[in-house]
C-alpha cells in the first residue's frame, strides 16, 4: 500500500529513502533522527510509509515537548507573579550597604526612584548617589521611572547598594547640574494627576510614613505659607565667599511681614542637612522677627507620572494638611516655588515665583519678594485662598476681587 503525508522532507531524509529503496526493504535500520527503530518491511512503500510515520512521531513529540515547556513557563511565571509586588501590597526588601543590612518597605506601584528615597531614609545616602545591585535584573534599577511591579523583586533576595553619604553639601550643590527645565502642565492633565487613585494612595502612604517635626508650634487663626529654597530664596548655583551674597533681596523683610499673618514652612527638594545648613547660614532659623514652623526635605515628596512629561517628583501639600488638619487646609495655604510641577497635586495653592539666578548680576534689581509681600498681605483676610488665580498675582486688586466674588 502507499502512504502519502504532506511534510517537508530534508535532503538527508531523501537520501535515506533512496538507501532503503536500494536495500530492497529487507534490512532493519535504526533512524537516529527520530529516535525509533524501523522494522523489516516487505516493500519500499511500507518502509517509506513507516519512515514518514517516524517523522510524524518526531514532529508530534516536538509539538508536545514545546507545549509542555510553555506550560512550565506559564507555571513559573505564575509563581513569580505570586511573590513579586504586582499589586499595591507592600513588600519588605533587605538592602546591604557599608557592612550593614537595612529593611525598606515599598509597593508595586512605586518607582525605582521611590525605592531609592526609602533607602535614603535609613542610610542618608541621597538617591542620586545610589547604585543598586540585585540578582537577574541587569540595569533595570538604573531607570528611576520604572515601576517596581515590572521588576521580579523577592523578599528572599538581598539588594546591595553602593553609595556615599554627603560629606560636603556645599560643594555638592555647586557642582551639581542645573535643575531640569520646568514645564507647564495643562489644566486637564494637572487635574488628572491630582485625582488619580494611585497618586492618592502614594500620598496616603507618605502621610503614614513621614513625620513632620515642628520647630515652633502652629498658631491658631494663621494661614500657611510654604516656601521652596533653591532659586526661590537663594541662588544655589552661583559661588560666593559669603552665602549672604547669594540670598534673595528683601528675604528677611519678606519673612518678617508674612509672619504676622502666616505660619511659615520651608520645603526643599534637597536633603534635610542641606536645608538646615543653608537656612542657618542665611540667618533664617534664629531670626528674632519671625519663626519657622517646620522644615521639609525631599523625603516628604512623592513621585507621580504625566502622560506627556513622564515621571517626576512633587510636593503634596496634602501631607501637611493631613498632619495638622485643625490648623491648615486648602483654603488657607499658599506655596511659592520656581517649579510649577512641584505643586501639581495642589495646583490651586501654588504660585510660580520668578527664579533668582545669577545673584551677583541680579541682586540689585530683584524685587520679587517685596512685591509678593504686598500680595500676601492683600489676600490674608480672604476666607478661601484656593479660589484665587495665583498666575495673575501681580495684577491682583482686592476690591475688584471682592466685587467679582459678590457678583
Amino acid at each position: 500500500m502507499t502512504f502519502s503525508l504532506r511534510v517537508g522532507i530534508s535532503l538527508k531524509v531523501k537520501r535515506r529513502i533512496l538507501e532503503m529503496q536500494k536495500n530492497g526493504g529487507k534490512k532493519k535500520k535504526k533512524c537516529k533522527r527520530i529516535g525509533v527503530t524501523i522494522g523489516k518491511y516487505e516493500t519500499f512503500h511500507e518502509r517509506q510509509s513507516q519512515y514518514y510515520y517516524g517523522v510524524l512521531i518526531r514532529k508530534e513529540y516536538l509539538v508536545s515537548h514545546r507545549e509542555e515547556k510553555n506550560e512550565m513557563a506559564a507555571e513559573s511565571s505564575s509563581a513569580a507573579v505570586a511573590v513579586s509586588p504586582m499589586t499595591a501590597e507592600e513588600l519588605t526588601l533587605t538592602v546591604k550597604w557599608s557592612g550593614k543590612e537595612y529593611t525598606v518597605r515599598v509597593c508595586g506601584d512605586d518607582t525605582v526612584g521611590e525605592l531609592k528615597r526609602r533607602i535614603c531614609e535609613v542610610t542618608r545616602v541621597l538617591p542620586k548617589r545610589q547604585k543598586l545591585l540585585y540578582p537577574k535584573v541587569g540595569s533595570k534599577l538604573a531607570d528611576e521611572t520604572l515601576l517596581l511591579s515590572q521588576i521580579p523583586l523577592k523578599s528572599s533576595f538581598k539588594m546591595t547598594m553602593i553609595g556615599t553619604v554627603e560629606d560636603d553639601i556645599i560643594v555638592d550643590q555647586v557642582e551639581s547640574p542645573d535643575i531640569i527645565d520646568d514645564f507647564e502642565l495643562g489644566q486637564e492633565e494637572a487635574v488628572d494627576i491630582k485625582d488619580k487613585e494611585i497618586n492618592k494612595q502614594k500620598l496616603k502612604r507618605r502621610v503614614e510614613q513621614h513625620k513632620i517635626e515642628l520647630r515652633n508650634p502652629c498658631r491658631e487663626g494663621k494661614k500657611l505659607l510654604v516656601l521652596d529654597i533653591d532659586y526661590t530664596l537663594f541662588d544655589h548655583r552661583s559661588t560666593a565667599e559669603n552665602p549672604l551674597e547669594l540670598m534673595r533681596p528683601y528675604l528677611h523683610e519678606f519673612l518678617s511681614a508674612a509672619y504676622a499673618e502666616y505660619d511659615i514652612m520651608i520645603w526643599s527638594a534637597t536633603s534635610m542637612k542641606w536645608v538646615e545648613l543653608k537656612m542657618g547660614q542665611l540667618g533664617v532659623l534664629e531670626n528674632p522677627n519671625y519663626k519657622i514652623t517646620a522644615l521639609l526635605d525631599h523625603m516628604a515628596m512623592i513621585t507621580v507620572q504625566s502622560d506627556r512629561y513622564g515621571v517626576f517628583d512633587c510636593k503634596p501639600l496634602g501631607l501637611i494638611w493631613a498632619h495638622f488638619p485643625e490648623f491648615y487646609s486648602p483654603k488657607n495655604t499658599i506655596m511659592f516655588d520656581d517649579l510649577r510641577r512641584n505643586f501639581v497635586m495642589n495646583p490651586q495653592n501654588g504660585l510660580a515665583i520668578k527664579p533668582f539666578r545669577k545673584a551677583h548680576v541680579n541682586r540689585s534689581n530683584d524685587q520679587e519678594l517685596m512685591k509678593l509681600t504686598q500680595y500676601l498681605l492683600a489676600i490674608a483676610d480672604l476666607d478661601d485662598l484656593s479660589v484665587l488665580d495665583h498666575k495673575n498675582w501681580e495684577s491682583f486688586n482686592e476690591d475688584n476681587f471682592k466685587r467679582r466674588r459678590h457678583a
